[in-house]
Parts: C-alpha cells; sequence; structure tokens
C-alpha cells in the first residue's frame, strides 16, 4: 500500500499541472449534491478559455487519470460533463491511506520554511479585569487563538504584555487564555534618554502633570514611512509618559531576548536583530491610534527596533437590544448564567452546585464566547444577541452545538467500551486490517473529505501571517477555525443520527460497526486539536 499524508493541495496542484501552462481552474467540491457524483471540477468556463472549443484532449485526460505524485491522492475516473470536467477519487483507497494513519491528518502541513519569530502584542491586557470592553475582549481572544495556532504550527512566539493586574490572570484562566504574567519591569533609563533627547523645546511643553516627560514630534516619522504604509494622517505628537515608556521596554527587552538566545552584546550592531521577529500588534479599534503612536514611538526611540511591526485591528463589538456599555466579566456571567438555565431545562434539576457539572458549565460558557467573538474575521464589526437560545445544543451555529457533538462522540467510544468488556463486541481489530469498502454512505465520506483530509491545510492556513505584505495593517484567518468546527459537527450531527454505529452483536455486521468507529475516530481527533487551538478542552457529558 502507498504510504505518506494525501493532501488536498498536492492534489490539486497536480490537476492543474496535468492541463498544462496556465492559471489554475480546478477546485475541490464541498456539496453534498455535487459529492455524489465528484470530487474535483474543472468548469467549462475555465476550459474554454484553456482550450479553445472546450474540448480536453482526450491525452490530457489520461494524463489526469494516471496521476501520480506525492500526496496526491488516487484517481478513479475522469470525464466531461455539462458543469466541465469532473473527476472522483478512488475513495475506498482514500479511505485507507487517511484512516490508516490518522495522526498525520491532525498535525498541520510543514512550512516550505521556517517562519519569522512573532512577538504577540495584546495592549488590553494591561487594564483590569472590569475595565475590559467586549472589543478588547476580543482582541484578547484572537490574540490566545493566534498564538495557539503559530505555536501548533511549530513557530516561536513571545506574549507581551505580562499581565500585572492581580485580577487579571484569574479572569484570564477562567476564560481559558494561555498569558504570561508579570515578573519584574524592565529598565526605562536608555529609552528616557533617548526620549528626553527627543522632546519638543521647554518653552513648548509649559507646566507638565507628574509622569510626563513631554511631547515628541511624529509626523516627520509618518511622512518618511509614506501614506502607503497606512499611519493615521492626523498622526503629530505624543505624549511620553512614565507608563509609555515601561510599555516600549517591555516590547524592546522582549524583541530583543528571546527565550535560549545568548544575551546580547553590549556593542551589537544597530539594526542586527530588527529583522529577527514580527511584531504584530492585536488591538481593538478604539485602541488602533494610540497602538500607532506607540509603534512610531518605539521606531524613533530605538534603532533596533523590529523592522515589521503590523496591527491586526479587530472590528467593533455591538450588543443588540442591551443599553449601557457590558464588559467582560459582565458578558461571561451571562452566559454561565444562562448555560446553567438550559441545563437546568434540559435535565430537569439545577446542576449548577453539583461539583460534577461546575467544569462542564465552565466550559460551555467559555466555549459560547469564542465561537461568537471568532466566528466573524476579526477586521468585521462584531453584533451580539444575548437571547437565552444562543447557547442551545439545538442552534447549529454556536459553540454549545460543538461541544455537545464532542460529548456524543465521547458517549459513542464509552459505550462500545462498555459493550466489550462485557462480550458483546470483539476487541478493536488492527486498522490495517479494516476493509474500508465498507463505508458507502454518503456522509462518510462527507466526513472524511471535507473534515479530515483537509485539515492539516486548514491548520496552516489559521497560522498564516501576511508578513511580508506592504502596510502597516495585517489580516488573520482566525475565524477559519470556528466555522470549520461548526460544519464538521453539522455533518457529523446529520450522519449520527441517521446511521446506527454500535449495532447488533453479529459478527457479519463487526466489519462494517469497525470501519464506521475507525472514521469517527478520525473525526473525533480532528475537533479535539480544532479545540485545542481555541484553548477549549473536550467534553464527555453535557
Amino acid at each position: 500500500m502507498a504510504t505518506g499524508r494525501l493532501g488536498v493541495g498536492e492534489t490539486l496542484g497536480a490537476l492543474n499541472t496535468a492541463l498544462g501552462p496556465g492559471d489554475p481552474v480546478w477546485f475541490k467540491e464541498t456539496r453534498a449534491r455535487h459529492l455524489r457524483a465528484r470530487d474535483f471540477l474543472a468548469p467549462r468556463p475555465a476550459l474554454q478559455a484553456r482550450f479553445g472549443d472546450g474540448q480536453v484532449p482526450e491525452r490530457v485526460v489520461r494524463a489526469v487519470v494516471g496521476l501520480q505524485g506525492p500526496g496526491v491522492a488516487p484517481v478513479l475516473r475522469c470525464a466531461p460533463t455539462p458543469a466541465g470536467l469532473a473527476l472522483q477519487l478512488q475513495r475506498p483507497a482514500v479511505f485507507e491511506r487517511v484512516l490508516g494513519a490518522v495522526a498525520a491528518y491532525v498535525a498541520p502541513a510543514a512550512p516550505a520554511a521556517p517562519g519569522p519569530r512573532v512577538l504577540l502584542h495584546c495592549p488590553a491586557l494591561r487594564s483590569a479585569p472590569g475595565a475590559l470592553r467586549l472589543s478588547q475582549l476580543r482582541a484578547v481572544l484572537v490574540a490566545d487563538h493566534l498564538a495557539r495556532t503559530l505555536r501548533a504550527h511549530g513557530e516561536s512566539v513571545r506574549l507581551v504584555p505580562a499581565v500585572r493586574d492581580p485580577h487579571m490572570p484569574n479572569f484570564l484562566q477562567q476564560l481559558r487564555v494561555d498569558w504570561p504574567a508579570a515578573s519584574e519591569r524592565a529598565a526605562t533609563e536608555a529609552l528616557r534618554n533617548r526620549a528626553l533627547a527627543e522632546l519638543s523645546p521647554a518653552q513648548e511643553r509649559g507646566a507638565l502633570p507628574r509622569g510626563v516627560l513631554g511631547t515628541v514630534c511624529l509626523k516627520e516619522l509618518v511622512q518618511e514611512r509614506g501614506r502607503a504604509a497606512g499611519y493615521d494622517p492626523n498622526l503629530d505628537k505624543c505624549l511620553v509618559t512614565e507608563d509609555l515608556l515601561s510599555v516600549l521596554a517591555e516590547l524592546q527587552e522582549a524583541a530583543r531576548c528571546w527565550p535560549g538566545d545568548s544575551p546580547p552584546s553590549l556593542a551589537a550592531v544597530p539594526d542586527a536583530n530588527a529583522d529577527r521577529c514580527m511584531v504584530v500588534h492585536v488591538v481593538s479599534c478604539e485602541e488602533e491610534f494610540q497602538q500607532q503612536k506607540v509603534d512610531l514611538l518605539w521606531r524613533k526611540l530605538d534603532h533596533q527596533a523590529p523592522l515589521t511591526q503590523k496591527h491586526l485591528v479587530c472590528g467593533p463589538v455591538k450588543v443588540a437590544g442591551a443599553p449601557g456599555t457590558l464588559t467582560a466579566p459582565e458578558y461571561y456571567e451571562l452566559r454561565h448564567a444562562q448555560v446553567c438555565k438550559a441545563s437546568a431545562v434540559k435535565h430537569g434539576r439545577d446542576l449548577a452546585q453539583d461539583p460534577a457539572w461546575t467544569e462542564v458549565f465552565s466550559v460551555l460558557s467559555v466555549a459560547t464566547i469564542k465561537f461568537e467573538m471568532l466566528s466573524t474575521a476579526p477586521h468585521g464589526q462584531l453584533l451580539l444577541a444575548l437571547a437565552d437560545d444562543s447557547i442551545s445544543t439545538k442552534g447549529t451555529k454556536s459553540g454549545t452545538f460543538v461541544m455537545y457533538n464532542c460529548a456524543r462522540l465521547a458517549t459513542l467510544f464509552e459505550g462500545y467500551r462498555h459493550s466489550m468488556e462485557q462480550g458483546l463486541y470483539p476487541t478493536f481489530p488492527p486498522v490495517s486490517s479494516l476493509d474500508f469498502s465498507l463505508l458507502q454512505d454518503e456522509g462518510e465520506w462527507l466526513l472524511l473529505f471535507n473534515g479530515i483530509l483537509p485539515f492539516p491545510d486548514l491548520l496552516s492556513q489559521t497560522a498564516a501571517l501576511a508578513c511580508t505584505a506592504p502596510g502597516l495593517h495585517m489580516t488573520a484567518r482566525t475565524e477559519t477555525m470556528c466555522k470549520f468546527l461548526v460544519q464538521l459537527s453539522m455533518d457529523f450531527s446529520s450522519y449520527y443520527n441517521r446511521i446506527h454505529i454500535l449495532g447488533a452483536p453479529r459478527p457479519h455486521l463487526f466489519g462494517q460497526m469497525f470501519a464506521r468507529l475507525q472514521l469517527l475516530r478520525a473525526v473525533r481527533e480532528v475537533l479535539h486539536t480544532g479545540l485545542a487551538t481555541l484553548g477549549l478542552p473536550p467534553l464527555d457529558h453535557i
């Protein structure tokens, strides 16, 4: 049997190469009704642009059918249809390759080259939990998810600031956000001396409040970097305070003193380390203007400041029908109360004080919040609906629904284990002995082709940072994982509601049962890996 991980990207690349020079034309099908007949399609309009009359030469079709290579899925047939050139894979062989090496599909695809070190800076974490607005909470959750996906991809990541408010660590732990606590403050003397040299003339300063050193002009630096860089044209002067110098000192130290590096030399050449890491400032839209000042002031006062500083700006968070301002802790308490209420309705009794359910309710509350905050692209406006029905397991768009299906999978495998111990089912046979040609249901192919096979590429996409793109601002696809997990849960739920996995203990049915269980093992691993990038543990009951 052939070995090596199959890949959607590798297969698409081989298919496009087989058609000859030109733009890519093939795409992967995802809809169930299309997957009944084909797995990939080269649309007719694209073929007409490539071949004139749209007729693909027979030699090209033969080349497509005979495709082979690292990561390329085996092809069963390729034929012209009214929609274009349709291709179907050898599905039993794909099932065998994928389900025989599940661990390979819950790890990101290897990067072509190591990326830069990433310093993630989330200024919202310098406040107390009670002062944290929902837009700032969104920035915190985006930064945490981004850090987890980057680390899962093997990237080196540092997080700034180390939180100093005494109540913030407990709140972040409650939210399952992994962020460092404060250590010693970084020294600011060198930056202060540099700032004093750059301050506006004394006559322009007048009487200054305590802790304020004066103002530094940033206009020249904005003009030097050019309008295309994306800085706000209204940036002019920056008020330099002791607190601001502490912020810069912490950033400076984090960028220069990377864990595992030797201590920086006092005689280091300016700019020698300036391109060794990329700084990503993850900010709410309300903080964007101030953060641009911090960015420019750092460049002005420190000639070894990282050359690449990007700003990931999270859009506003609006709350439908809610007067006033809802703080992050109030939002968490609201969702937690709704989770407890929904559970009481479902189970017919209040379980909020039951120690066995405390962790479950906490995870469900955080899952609800994270899927709400992260399912929309970070730069877009987010509208929250705070009604109780947004945390129901019956809704198909929520984090509660994903966790519910995670628990259903746990119940399924616990049911198999219990029945096996009773002697109803045999022990699980070696995966190499399973007959995956018994997986005939369209829902089974949907789970594998849309859920398991593309997962390594999805992990890589969520960790992709546009560090080489021009301009100040950047985007990140932090919404991708939430949308993927919701769709995978929907596909699993539909399949699980139709198919009875643990059937009657009849030996002639065991082959199909074990093939299905191995498929759902892979689904479970994908779900658990995806949830881990959100800081969410799997649940075994709800």
